[in-house]
């Protein structure tokens, strides 16, 4: 009784909490153990996803999928479906690397079979080999399973050193083969190579002498490498290289226990050490001559007769060994898998996207798909893209319905419906799909297959289906759909060239085909040019591969590729592509960015081209040049941007990639076409962006003129400016030497602005000038820094001690700008400058070397507080940071009014203690108004205006007039306003007249030894205090008191307390000699920062 109470108490837990499979890679609950039916379809968080119930390769279940508008599960897929699946199921992946399979061919070869680890069993190489400084051997494996124990199987051994290079490997019981290099006795460790799965494996090892340099490579990827392995000495000649034993002496030797077990074929040898390019075309097949010791070939060894007879082989080259991602649903873990492997999978949608596709079985319009199928006497086209076809579909077949369906759409004179179009599309997907199988033998109608399917896509991209285009293009993708199609097709077409047969093009009204061999030997002076139908060589519609590309082709040790050109021109993508993706582009200059603008549309502008490299290994990436006429269409007051795009599969999976600009740029603007520079080979096409422009040319012509007109006003100003520095002899000083950096770099600056209209009709004057115009205003707005820091300096901190801050000050002022303006110059050099003009491309991140150092300066802004500063108003209310921190232009004008006010404030109280409300709000107001006005266009914040010309016209014209004025400005202040000048000036005019009056005689107005008020600005009046030449002892304190050594002066000063100092701001720190010329000599200079607030200062009236 206990025991049955037990076990249905066991039962009962177990139906409430579910039990655990006896399979450790599955998690079954009660709800859930049936299996996943074919066809069944549940939510997924991103959408919908179905299970066909198929069993395919990675590449057949992705063609699949995209067949019927789906995709491949992306990442770890989530539903109640996942727990119902049983077994590892494909998942997609965003990179575009195994978008398709691989090209391969069959390669018929004869094969050493070492049935048995014996010791009888070696071929050997009869020619002994030279001296190697490097070496490469290459071989395809096919190791024994049975076999666990470590084996040779490449072994070279000269009179002096037995292991002088060997190869050697192991399966371990992971399944996994570890293969190891020895070079001159030493020995590397053992990596994971590839899997003991039965299969044809290339495995191939480098060495180079330099440096012991070393790397195995495995199925085309690296497997492992490192250095110092045998280096600093070559491999002695006179080598004797054997497969399929260890030597212990050359030639012999041999021993059951390190011999090999499995089949080698297709052995190289090279006296150097191949790059990874080379070495994938050796596992192509198609081994590189350059350095070839040894090419495969048994009549060449001495094979022992039990290795015979040789059998013959058909390897798949390159031999399919790519690995794609799937997704355990009992571990919840993502693996890799071979690609080839049949196995479960999910078609993912969006939800949206799959009720449509479930609803067009209903949609009008289906006479043409029962018209098409009655002729074909077979389902062609299906009337729900969902449902699966009745049989499969052959080349034969394929080539058959693509007559019939291209008979009927000639014949059709009404437009096809969403319905019968979407049909078409589907149809052409599953041809273009044929050639995603892994056949030994693909062969078949491939001409006629590529004929027909280009005809079929030149009629459905007719203008007049412009409306079912729009019907379907969300669920198909757009007529993008039918380029990727083709692209699929078109590399299975070069199996028909032949050497008497080396160009095959198809040509149709809307699109096209051209399949070239190119021997690269005589491309490499002119390169490679293809013209579309009607285009021109040297005009729009071409695309050309520059010879430099060609001869870095030949430099691989490539001879020759295969060229794939496809072109489609017509107006369906400009109907039908909207560009959601595509970041907006913005004006090219500071020029455009003053216009009002606001981008309306962003829409294909030409035909798309489409350019592919081919080898016998795989495809290979060239950079290209293509010239394109833009569509005619007309614009009214709108503003055309050209950009040069490409299709990039890797964005938006689900609806078949976007549109991206990523190493595009513009090469040339022309009046209705342009010329564009890729440095990677795809589809291509122009796209027009499309603003609206609020200003007619009249005000833009006039915005031009005042532009012009008020630069070189400001340049003539700031050039006055640094020559009256250079001539007037005016004192070094921090502040001089700050003044003549800013006026030389702006002033510059200015002078290639004006010259850059006529600088753009030269590309490289135009280059020079967009980097000198880059560089000098990054300096000077780095010097309006330097200036907000002195007078940071001086005001709020009341710092003169001497220092070595002019090296720091010369570091950021010139230093930095350099290297910002030379790394953005090496490492953005084809978009480095825009198009028609002379300044820095904005359609790239270019733009942010030059913007974001100006925001910095003009509105950023951060402090390093140092030790607090003693209250100078001997209140304790308020102080001031000692240490200056790092602040920018805006923070520091704040902090200097802050200071003024306060100050203002304390000397109005001082003089006037009985001031009124209304009289106290005008000084403070002033106060306030007053270093504003002076310092916002010193300090370059009045550019900050011209980040709201986008707002309105009026803020365009204030930008124009403010930063006119800049330079005139700062005239002004440096030097019409300076009394440092002016007093220079005086100086210099007294010594010509001092020069022109007989010896003895003295002019008729002495110069006075104290300074002339009048001439005198603030700055120089507060030096002249501190100097101590008009400082009161403690025993003469009181305002208005006589001067200790000369009375005379009381009726020009004003005087006031030392806490009520103004800051000099424009005065060089006083040194010891400074103090000498007072009535208090003696060096006191280091306790400046100490006066007692109780001394008097004199400030003249």
């Amino acid at each position: 009784m206990a025991l049955w109470c037990y076990c249905l108490l066991s039962l009962l837990i177990r139906s409430l909490c579910g039990t655990s499979s006896n399979s450790p890679s599955e998690s079954r609950t009660p709800w859930d153990t049936a299996p996943a039916t074919p066809g069944e379809v549940v939510e997924t968080a991103d959408g919908l996803c179905k299970f066909p119930g198929q069993r395919l390769s990675w590449w057949q279940a992705q063609e699949s999928c995209e067949q019927q508008f789906g995709h491949l599960a992306l990442g770890s897929p989530d539903g109640v479906l996942v727990s119902r699946l049983r077994d590892l199921v494909w998942v997609g992946q965003r990179e575009a690397s195994l978008r398709r399979p691989p090209q391969r061919r069959v390669h018929t070869t004869t094969a050493l079979v070492f049935s048995e680890r014996t010791a009888d069993r070696a071929a050997r190489l009869r020619t002994p080999l030279p001296a190697l400084a490097a070496l490469t051997a290459c071989a395809h494996v096919q190791w024994d399973m049975a076999s666990s124990d470590v084996a040779t199987f490449v072994s070279l051994a000269v009179p002096a050193l037995a292991n002088a290079l060997q190869l050697r490997a192991f399966a371990e019981p992971g399944d996994t083969v570890r293969v190891a290099l020895v070079v001159r006795g030493h020995h590397a460790p053992f990596h994971a190579a590839f899997r003991a799965d039965g299969r044809w494996h290339h495995v191939c090892a480098t060495w180079e002498q330099q440096g012991g340099r070393w790397a195995l490579f495995a199925d085309g990827c690296l497997r492992a490498g490192a250095r110092g392995l045998g280096g600093g000495h070559p491999v002695p000649p006179g080598g004797i290289l054997v497969l399929g034993q260890d030597q212990d002496s050359p030639g012999g030797g041999f021993s059951a226990r390190d011999a090999f077990s499995g089949n080698i074929t297709d052995f190289h040898f090279w006296a150097q050490a191949l790059s990874p390019a080379q070495l994938q075309r050796a596992r192509a097949c198609a081994p590189p001559l350059s350095g070839l010791l040894f090419r495969w070939d048994p009549s060449a060894l001495d094979v022992t007769p039990s290795l015979l007879p040789a059998v013959q082989v058909h390897l798949l080259c390159p031999v399919p060994s790519e690995e794609c991602p799937t997704w355990n649903p009992g571990r919840h873990t993502e693996g890799f898998e071979l690609c080839l492997q049949p196995r479960p999978f999910l078609c993912c949608y969006r939800t949206e996207t799959y009720w449509q596709l479930q609803d067009s079985r209903s949609w009008p319009g289906q006479d043409v798909i029962s018209h098409v199928n009655a002729l074909a006497n077979a389902t062609v086209l299906l009337r729900c893209p969902l449902s699966e076809a009745p049989e499969a579909l052959s080349l034969d077949k394929a080539a058959s319905f693509l007559g019939t369906l291209e008979r009927v759409l000639a014949e059709e004179t009404a437009p096809l419906g969403p319905a019968a179009l979407l049909a078409v599309v589907h149809f052409l997907k599953r041809v273009t799909a044929l050639g995603a199988g892994e056949l030994e033998h693909l062969t078949g109608p491939w001409e006629q297959l590529g004929q027909g399917v280009v005809s079929v896509t030149s009629l459905v991209l007719d203008e007049q289906l412009a409306g079912a285009w729009l019907s379907i293009s969300e669920m198909a993708g757009g007529p993008m759909a039918l380029v990727v199609s083709m692209q699929r097709l078109t590399p299975l077409l070069s199996t028909v060239l032949t050497s008497t047969r080396p160009r095959m093009l198809i040509q149709h009204h809307h699109a096209g085909l051209d399949v070239q061999s190119l021997y690269l030997g005589e491309a490499s002076t002119a390169g490679h040019t293809f013209t579309m139908p009607g285009g021109h060589a040297e005009g729009p519609g071409h695309i050309h591969i520059p010879a430099g590309e060609v001869r870095r082709l030949l430099g691989k040790g490539l001879s020759g590729v295969t060229v794939i050109h496809s072109w489609f021109a017509s107006s369906i993508f400009q109907q039908t592509l909207g560009l959601r993706n595509l970041v907006p582009q913005t004006p090219n200059s500071l020029e455009e960015a003053s216009r009002m603008q606001r981008l309306l549309s962003t829409q294909v502008g030409s035909a798309i081209l489409s350019s592919e490299v081919w080898d016998a290994a795989g495809e290979v990436s060239t950079a290209v040049t293509f010239h394109l006429q833009h569509q005619a269409q007309v614009f009214s007051q709108k503003l055309l941007e050209p950009v040069c795009a490409f299709w990039d599969f890797s964005i938006s999976p689900d609806t078949g990639g976007s549109w991206a600009t990523s190493g595009c740029s513009v090469l040339a603007l022309h009046q209705d076409s342009t010329t564009c520079f890729c440095n990677h080979s795809t589809n291509f096409a122009v796209l027009l962006q499309v603003y609206d422009v609020q200003r007619g040319p009249e005000e833009e012509s006039l915005l031009r003129t005042l532009s012009f007109v008020g630069c070189g006003v400001s340049f003539c100003a700031l050039t006055t400016t640094f020559l009256l520095f250079l001539v007037a002899g005016v004192p070094k000083s921090e502040r001089t030497t700050v003044h003549k950096n800013l006026t030389f770099s702006l002033a510059s600056a200015e002078g290639f602005l004006m010259a850059s209209e006529w600088a753009k009709t030269n590309k490289a004057v135009c280059m020079a000038v967009t980097a000198a115009m880059h560089l000098l205003f990054l300096v000077a707005f780095s010097w309006m820094l330097v200036e907000g820091l002195l007078l940071w300096d001086r005001v709020v901190t009341v710092s003169m001690r001497p220092g070595p801050r002019m090296r720091l000050y010369h570091a950021a002022g010139w230093g930095v700008p350099v290297v910002i303006m030379a790394v953005t110059l090496a490492t953005h050099h084809h978009d480095y400058m825009a198009t028609g003009h002379c300044w820095l491309n904005v359609h790239t991140d270019v733009v942010w070397a030059f913007v974001g150092p100006v925001l910095f300066v003009l509105t950023v802004s951060w402090e390093l507080w140092g030790p607090q500063g003693r209250d100078m108003s001997g209140k304790g209310a308020f102080s001031l940071p000692l240490t200056p921190g790092l602040q920018a232009n805006s923070c520091i004008l704040v902090r200097v009014v802050m200071v003024t006010v306060s100050s203002a404030r304390r000397h109005a109280r001082m003089l006037s203690p009985q001031l009124g409300l209304q009289q106290q709000i005008q000084v403070q107001m002033w106060a306030t108004v007053k270093p504003v006005l002076v310092l916002l266009p010193v300090l370059g914040l009045s550019w900050l205006v011209g980040l709201l010309v986008h707002l309105s016209p009026a803020w365009a014209y204030a930008a124009v007039g403010l930063n006119s004025f800049q330079g005139p400005y700062i005239f002004l202040v440096y030097t019409a306003y300076n009394g440092e000048v002016q007093n220079a000036l005086q100086r210099m005019m007294e010594k010509k007249v001092a020069e022109g009056l007989p010896v003895g005689q003295e002019p008729m107005d002495s110069v006075s030894p104290w300074p002339s008020p009048p001439l005198q600005t603030l700055g120089d009046r507060y030096l002249d205090c501190v100097r101590g030449s008009f400082l009161q002892t403690p025993s003469t304190q009181r305002a208005g008191g006589p001067h200790p050594r000369n009375p005379s002066l009381d009726e020009g000063c004003s005087w006031q307390p030392q806490s009520e100092r103004l800051a000099a701001v424009d005065q060089p720190t006083p040194t010891a000699s400074h103090w000498s010329e007072g009535p208090y000599p003696g060096p006191i200079a280091p306790h400046l920062s100490l006066f007692p607030p109780h001394l008097l200062c004199c400030v003249w009236k």
